[in-house]
């Protein structure tokens, strides 16, 4: 029994749909996890921040904080335990609220790199695919598609950044609470280390980092697929591949 036409036209709307969809989520999860396994990141921020003298650890000793809590997000350990030198005094710098919210960020986190890993795994399928069945065919479809997937990201991006810029702190604030089933992450940045190795301005910075990366890629894809797709016509091909009628070569 075959299918109507209406719904066989929908259903191989899906997967294309679902290509484009996963770019920006491939993208911007990506960068997130560049961001949190980025030494740079974390140190940058230490200095910038003047985290030393807020809290009284070395940089050295700093540089190895980032290095416990990046092999935390990595592992199956638990809870956190970070100990390190305190104005020369070693002890344990997480109080048992933060441990608790940093297993709480370590799940999201993770499932960071669930969302990355398997957009790239169908990215690279559908792809895949593609080129099995229709071999060169496939080149000027796979470029519509990612110049929709490289655009998406780019609105999404600038969407949420000038939201940033305009309120990061309401943005910041939504986050959690949309994140967080706990008010754990309501953190004193008089007392707690977490808030004095990673202030607000810290996170606010990564956001940028994670921006920038994400948007100069989904530049690059865009680009790239739209200066082909305008040879393509130039040449006088349709999307397709097969050649265009005189009036759509002019």
């Amino acid at each position: 029994m075959r299918l109507p036409r209406i719904r066989v036209s929908l259903f191989s709307r899906v997967p294309p749909a679902l290509f484009v969809v996963a770019i920006p989520l491939f993208l911007i999860t990506g960068a997130v996890t560049w961001a949190f396994n980025s030494p740079g990141l974390y140190h940058g921020g230490f200095e910038r921040y003047d985290v030393s003298r807020v809290t009284g650890i070395t940089d050295e000793d700093l540089r190895q904080v980032a290095a416990d809590i990046r092999g935390y997000f990595n592992s199956g350990q638990e809870p956190l335990e970070v100990r390190t030198r305190v104005y020369g005094v070693e002890r344990a710098i997480f109080k048992p609220k933060e441990v608790v919210h940093m297993r709480d960020v370590k799940r999201l986190v993770q499932g960071v790199y669930i969302v990355a890993g398997v957009t790239a795994v169908y990215l690279l399928a559908y792809t895949g695919v593609g080129f099995a069945r229709r071999r060169q065919r496939f080149t000027p479809d796979l470029a519509k598609l990612l110049l929709w997937g490289g655009s998406l990201t780019t609105f999404l991006i600038l969407a949420v950044g000038i939201f940033a810029l305009l309120g990061f702190d309401t943005l910041f604030t939504k986050f959690h609470e949309i994140s967080f089933t706990n008010d754990f992450w309501q953190l004193d940045s008089r007392t707690d280390f977490l808030v004095m190795l990673f202030p607000e301005e810290f996170w606010f910075d990564a956001t940028m980092w994670v921006a920038l990366r994400a948007l100069v890629a989904a530049l690059v894809i865009g680009s790239a697929s739209g200066a082909y797709l305008l040879y393509l016509r130039r040449k006088g091909l349709r999307a397709s591949g097969e050649p265009a009628s005189q009036e759509e070569a002019a």
